[in-house]
């Protein structure tokens, strides 16, 4: 199912409305780190929400429109949030990619989908509001996730409502509406939901690390910005 979903995404990329306002030509990225090597981002930083919005910022500048990266990465920062402990091992590998920026960017239809679901995930460090849309492309069924949007975002939406391809539908959200992080979107493909609705792991085991990247593959194939990206 993998490799089906990833060949048919790969032929359709083409066709993939972009994701958030980004112009390749003009329009600048950095790719953040979160993991251990970033010895910058400490575990004060983290623990404050404003801190760490303001250590984002502060790598932006004026030069970066978006933060962005995160795919796979084993990252330090869920150690801010007791939603990714574990009795014997915590959730550290990160299962979408974050673009990071300014509260109330749009967020568009990458293609046509159903709301599969959405939910108000309201625990700190959790998603916060949360849509999940549902696609089909050549018979092949997956869905993209969308999380840390506004709650306006989820007010007056319905599973089964159909949204185009270039709708804007969300948007980032403040921190006590996206799980108190910094303003930012976790975009996030995933084939099979195994009947959750509203949430569904975007972090996950290091040592489940290979079941969930088969089950979430990379969400770059169909926002294809990371390219683009400066390494910080």
């Amino acid at each position: 199912m993998f490799t089906l979903l990833h060949n048919v995404l790969q032929k359709h990329q083409s066709t993939f409305h972009p994701v958030v306002p980004f112009n390749a030509e003009k329009d600048k990225l950095l790719q953040l780190d979160f993991t251990d090597a970033n010895k910058n981002l400490t575990a004060e930083i983290l623990a404050n929400t404003d801190d760490f919005a303001k250590y984002i910022d502060e790598q932006l500048g004026t030069k970066y429109k978006y933060g962005i990266g995160g795919y796979g990465e084993h990252r330090t920062i869920y150690s801010r949030s007791s939603k990714f402990d574990g009795l014997e091992e915590p959730r550290r590998l990160h299962l979408g990619i974050d673009i990071w920026g300014p509260v109330g960017t749009p967020v568009f239809a990458p293609l046509g989908g159903y709301v599969h679901s959405f939910s108000f995930n309201d625990f700190f460090g959790d998603y916060g509001a949360t849509i999940i849309l549902q696609h089909q492309l050549d018979s092949i069924s997956f869905n993209t996730l969308y999380g840390h949007l506004s709650l306006r975002d989820i007010e007056s939406i319905q599973e089964g409502q159909y949204i185009s391809r270039g709708v804007e539908f969300a948007h980032f959200g403040p921190a006590k509406e996206n799980g108190y992080w910094p303003a930012h979107l976790h975009f996030q493909i995933v084939s099979e939901m195994h009947e959750k609705k509203g949430d569904y792991h975007g972090v996950c085991k290091y040592s489940e690390r290979e079941k969930y990247l088969q089950n979430c593959p990379d969400p770059d194939i169909i926002l294809q910005m990371m390219q683009y990206a400066d390494k910080a």
